[in-house]
């Protein structure tokens, strides 16, 4: 039997995981080649995104997989609980913001495979927020939690869906425009992100409320002189779900509202130098060149802006000039 989670056993205490470790390494090696490969282009690469993924990415992952809470999961359950939490919200948008699939090659295969129809289809947004609240209601009430308790591949398999279901959603919302619809601009960003807070708490409420016990045969019947009650203990790992569900929310809007602004100084940058472009005067003629009498032209105009942008906004002003004229 382990001794009594203190505080002290809660930081000392780990274990090592070889899957985890493993996949921490693959990841971490790509995502250094391609960091490695962009710096020597001349391009660079920002410190505040390797900083993300390594640390707040899979640093969420070791945490989850090799601490205590990794230790103390099948003794008690809220470790477990706040386990998950970190795999299916944390870890996903700490590799969001390393923003993985920037570093990718524009016709490499990872590009290619994340912009397939298929993967379009599960990060569609609607479809995503769906998925990770199928998953963790799945996990909690069926008998899929017990069984990882006593199967290590079967929890490999729980901890992978947990963080590629974050994943699923979380990477589109900061990454790049091509992975979800038209429509899907930095405002309806913000709105989803907001709703899908609200519907992360769900498996917390539920989880706190029910009156069912997860996973209560096999705590019952691994017993503990020490600690909350299997009831208590099961209201504590909800309220914990709960807690970290809303608090890993509000990083993730103010991540999406961050972006929203650098877009659209990107786009005022890029309208400016537009209208910068056609209000430049034409060069006067040479002094040397003879003047030779030229059929009269009008003089020429500059045209609005809107006339010329490819943009979203221009193609909605053409529009609706085009239907005042009817």
């Amino acid at each position: 039997m382990l001794p009594e989670l203190t505080l002290a056993r809660g930081l000392s205490s780990w274990r090592t995981d070889p899957v985890a470790l493993a996949a921490v390494g693959v990841l971490g090696g790509l995502y250094t080649a391609g960091v490695v490969r962009r710096t020597r282009s001349g391009q660079g690469w920002p410190a505040l995104r390797t900083a993300a993924f390594f640390v707040l990415g899979l640093g969420m992952i070791v945490v989850a997989t090799m601490s205590s809470l990794a230790v103390y999961d099948r003794v008690l359950f809220w470790p477990a609980a706040v386990q998950n939490i970190l795999l299916d919200l944390l870890a996903p948008l700490g590799l969001a913001l390393g923003d993985p699939l920037g570093l990718a090659a524009p016709d490499g295969p990872l590009h290619a495979a994340m912009t397939s129809r298929p993967v379009r289809l599960l990060t569609f947004p609607l479809v995503s927020t769906v998925l990770v609240l199928a998953s963790e209601l799945t996990i909690y009430f069926t008998p899929y939690f017990a069984t990882s308790l006593a199967n290590d591949p079967v929890r490999q398999l729980m901890h992978a869906q947990l963080l590629l279901t974050g994943c699923l959603f979380v990477l589109p919302m900061l990454t790049r425009q091509e992975l979800l619809p038209r429509w899907c601009t930095h405002p309806v960003r913000a709105g989803l992100v907001f709703f899908d807070g609200l519907f992360d708490s769900v498996p917390g409420i539920v989880v706190m409320t029910s009156g069912t016990l997860v996973a209560g045969h096999w705590y019952t019947t691994h017993p503990r002189t020490w600690g909350p009650s299997v009831e208590q203990d099961q209201m504590l790992g909800g309220g914990l779900m709960l807690t970290l569900a809303e608090l890993v929310a509000l990083p993730f809007l103010i991540a999406v509202f961050i972006q929203w602004w650098h877009a659209e100084r990107a786009r005022t940058a890029e309208l400016d130098a537009h209208l910068d472009h056609e209000l430049t005067p034409a060069p006067a003629p040479s002094p040397a060149t003879p003047a030779t009498p030229l059929p009269e032209q009008p003089q020429d105009r500059v045209r609005p802006w809107w006339e010329t942008d490819e943009g979203e906004v221009g193609h909605r002003m053409r529009r609706g000039r085009a239907q005042n004229r009817r």
